[in-house]
């Protein structure tokens, strides 16, 4: 297990060494193109040294890489460190680096570049389906000696992350919801009534797949906690598990890892509800809200 940043460096270096390779250049041959030293290439190959986004645009160019999406989202795994100074090319969320912790912004990052995610939560909302009131309980409850308008920014931050579901390539999210996420009454009957009301809006979206596991389902056996993976179209190497904690996420890279929670994440769809009949269930419980 690696913490996001090494990570994502690795497998910025692992597709930079790609790219050089199909464009028929040695690590010295590129980097005297840009005009750097050998040591420098092998650094970012080897994902020993970060990178800044011209540094990548400049290695693309050399290696004649024209496509829009690929050159986006290899730039975005540059990251937006708070010393970066090119951090405010790289996502809105660069204007909130003082509060949010280098973890929060690595996992946005790899969210707004994904081309799908599939996740399990079995204790609250996902984030991506919450509103302003639902996300500001959520957040008092889990921090509560917050200030107030630190509590306002972490939840305006959590509902601009959802613009990724309305953008002109918006992200596909399959989400499988424990019952226990519907039945957990957060901050008020009011809020729930009204979390459940988006929930069954949301689940219209076509981008949105989502679905509830019963209490009558079980719990198969393996599953101990949420988890969310992330795919990326263009590069599959690139897909990751995030295992989501209070002070820190865990980034799951082996493709064993990526196996065995995509195993799981197929066993729990086939044993949820369908599409339809979760958003039966959402309604009945809104009903009693």
């Amino acid at each position: 297990m690696r913490y996001g940043p090494a990570v994502r460096r690795r497998k910025l270096g692992a597709e930079l060494r790609r790219l050089r390779d199909l464009a028929g250049l040695t690590s010295g041959e590129a980097a005297r193109r840009v005009g750097w030293h050998q040591s420098k290439v092998s650094r970012l190959e080897t994902g020993r040294s970060g990178a800044r986004p011209s540094d990548v645009a400049r290695l693309l160019d050399v290696y004649e890489v024209a496509d829009p999406e690929l050159r986006a989202l290899l730039e975005a795994l540059c990251g937006g460190g708070a010393s970066d100074p090119e951090g405010s090319r790289r996502g809105w969320w660069y204007a909130y680096r003082d509060l949010l912790p280098p973890a929060y912004r690595d996992f946005i990052s790899l969210e707004s570049e994904a081309s799908a995610a599939s996740t399990l939560e079995t204790t609250v909302v996902p984030g991506l389906l919450q509103t302003p009131d639902y996300a500001r309980a959520v957040t008092r409850a889990a921090l509560p000696d917050l200030p107030p308008p630190e509590v306002d920014t972490l939840v305006e931050v959590r509902i601009a992350r959802q613009s990724v579901l309305r953008g002109a390539r918006p992200l596909r999210l399959h989400a499988v919801l424990d019952e226990a996420v519907l039945r957990r009454e957060v901050g008020g009957p009011g809020v729930m009534a009204a979390q459940l009301r988006h929930l069954a809006e949301v689940a219209a979206l076509p981008q949105v797949r989502l679905q509830v596991l019963p209490f009558s389902a079980g719990m198969p056996i393996g599953i101990t906690g949420p988890f969310i993976i992330f795919s990326f179209s263009h590069i599959t190497d690139l897909d990751v598990v995030v295992l989501d904690h209070l002070t820190s996420s865990l980034y799951l890279e082996r493709k064993e890892d990526l196996r065995a929670y995509s195993a799981a994440f197929d066993t729990l769809r086939t044993k949820a509800l369908s599409v339809r009949e979760t958003l039966t269930f959402i309604t009945k419980i809104g009903g009693g809200a």
